[in-house]
């Protein structure tokens, strides 16, 4: 039998915690044991109860103008992250800006999801991301990352210029959410090829070797960094 995954919801809006808490319940493998309405709440609740993920919405009332009360939900995430690193945080945002996904991401992407809010209808998918970062791994929304790679066409920035126009080709792909071999078929390329430029990618990108996820979604940010910046 399955260990169910224990929850904690937060979202100022009463209706979002109770529409996803009970969306999520269905079929019995996810019990919501908090659901709340502020960041300093979730932070509680994490501490009290030790859920095996959260998912919390991006912004939440708070007394403060800071930057970091602006995206309470982020400061939050590297709170539970630093002090509980077991624990998954999916923050949902209405923001497809990528420089959100990049301030959730700064300290390191293992066990962080960044997704539309648009997902909170989509089962399969919040549970998809709430399992991926449960086992260290990141997942950035493909909206998120389609918006930025559609603003340009030639990256720049630190590592990039490294890599040769058939390496950007293959790491658009990659920021697409394309699997190694869904890039072979695009590109007309062996899957062993493909592999060969993901490696040179990470190499160039003097990304240190973890397990693979962590290191395309490095990579990817770096290409959205170079999309931003360029």
């Amino acid at each position: 039998m399955s260990k169910v995954l224990r929850l904690v919801i937060a979202d100022d809006s009463y209706l979002v915690r109770e529409g996803t808490s009970r969306l999520l319940e269905e079929g019995g493998a996810v019990e919501v044991v908090a659901a709340v309405g502020t960041a300093a709440d979730l932070i509680d609740a994490v501490n009290t109860v030790t859920p095996s993920a959260v998912i919390t919405d991006i912004t939440m009332p708070t007394t403060g103008h800071r930057v970091e009360d602006r995206i309470a939900g982020i400061t939050a995430a590297h709170a539970i992250r630093a002090t509980h690193p077991d624990i998954g945080v999916v923050v949902l945002s209405q923001y497809a800006a990528g420089h959100y996904a990049f301030e959730l991401f700064k300290n390191g992407t293992a066990g962080l999801a960044y997704l539309l809010k648009d997902r909170v209808g989509d089962r399969a998918e919040l549970l998809r991301a709430i399992h991926a970062t449960i086992s260290g791994g990141s997942v950035v929304d493909p909206l998120v990352v389609d918006g930025l790679v559609q603003r340009t066409a030639a990256p720049t920035g630190a590592g990039l210029n490294l890599l040769s126009p058939r390496e950007i080709d293959v790491l658009r792909h990659m920021a697409q959410g394309a699997s190694n071999s869904a890039i072979a078929a695009a590109l007309h390329l062996s899957e062993s090829g493909v592999e060969k430029h993901v490696g040179s990618i990470f190499l160039k990108l003097d990304l240190v070797p973890e397990p693979e996820m962590h290191r395309r979604v490095a990579a990817v940010l770096a290409f959205l960094r170079g999309l931003r910046d360029g």
